[in-house]
């Protein structure tokens, strides 16, 4: 499945990942780094494009945000 947002093309994005010594170190240090990946919280929505329904992969800041009109259950 596309990880990739239907409304506003939100994907995966590329990162690291930072191990670090604890609070109580002597020296504060970085032990290593690690790539990681960064992905959007995408849902499955049933909504309504042109008077039509249709199935959207939406990420859960645009349904936040009110930019998909969801279909009603009726």
């Amino acid at each position: 499945m596309s990880q990739r947002c239907d409304v506003c093309g939100k994907e995966p994005r590329f990162g690291n990942q930072v191990a670090r010594l604890g609070r109580n170190a002597q020296k504060r240090r970085v032990l290593g780094r690690s790539a990681r990946m960064f992905r959007p919280n995408i849902q499955p929505v049933k909504a309504t494009v042109n008077g039509r329904p249709v199935k959207l992969k939406v990420c859960t800041a645009c349904l936040k945000a009110g930019k998909v009109q969801r279909r009603s259950a009726s």
